[in-house]
């Protein structure tokens, strides 16, 4: 059964934590493409993911999480019916993850400092404004050969790898607290308590036609079911519903 999967964070550390996620995919997916093409995307959530983690105390909540990881982590590993070896490359990622992440001073913060992304950032921050002929210095940037501008890619994301790879890490076993179950309501609505809930993973099957809208927090989370907009808008789904949730 082929499925698309909706996710719905129930607080804001989790909720930063899937909106870098996406921001990382975008980046490196642009890295790979030709540049020239993919340059508005590209630098758009660069300087997204640099704001966010300005904003943002998310290297405390990394290091937090990660603590909390290396904790069950190595309860697991006492335990005779886990993949050893598995959790102990867990364990010591997690440990090599947060001597990166404990200095106050992280790599990524030379990105503020580059001259260059300062530069073209403030024409960013303005609609519309990253359009080449408001930008000489992004096009003369684009025309350098291809073997330079990868190299100032490759830069700039590697000073956020410490920041990818805990996010990475802490994301993988947050998705594996819990498996998916199948669930049936009788009118597109569904509602349950948040305890102990940080993230909604919702699986639908791609031949039906509604999708769900969340909300909630901690304490109390509702989904519900939706048909597609149309002419008329938004209207919920009364009909019988079938998707498999995931309480992570």
């Amino acid at each position: 059964m082929t499925t698309i999967l909706y996710e719905h964070p129930l607080n804001e550390t989790i909720r930063n934590f899937l909106k870098l996620e996406q921001l990382f995919k975008q980046v490196h997916y642009c890295a790979t493409q030709d540049i020239t093409l993919n340059h508005q995307v590209f630098f758009t959530a660069l300087f997204t993911i640099v704001d966010t983690l300005e904003r943002n105390d998310i290297r405390g909540d990394l290091i937090k999480e990660l603590e909390r990881l290396e904790q069950n982590l190595i309860l697991w590993s006492k335990s005779p019916e886990v993949d050893n070896d598995t959790v102990q490359q867990n364990l010591a990622l997690a440990i090599q993850l947060l001597t990166q992440l404990k200095p106050n001073q992280q790599s990524w913060w030379q990105l503020k400092e580059d001259k260059f992304l300062a530069c073209i950032k403030q024409r960013f921050a303005i609609q519309g404004g990253s359009c080449l002929f408001d930008l000489p210095q992004l096009s003369y940037w684009l025309n350098l050969p291809k073997e330079t501008t990868q190299k100032d890619i490759q830069h700039w994301l590697a000073l956020l790898t410490t920041v990818e790879k805990s996010l990475t890490l802490v994301l993988k076993f947050l998705r594996l607290r819990a498996v998916f179950e199948n669930i049936v309501t009788e009118s597109g609505f569904y509602q349950d308590s948040g305890e102990g809930v940080l993230l909604l993973r919702i699986r639908v099957n791609k031949n039906e036609k509604y999708y769900p809208t969340i909300s909630g927090n901690k304490f109390r989370y509702s989904i519900r079911f939706m048909l597609p907009c149309k002419e008329t808008g938004k209207k919920y789904s009364n009909q019988e519903t079938h998707f498999q949730l995931a309480r992570c």
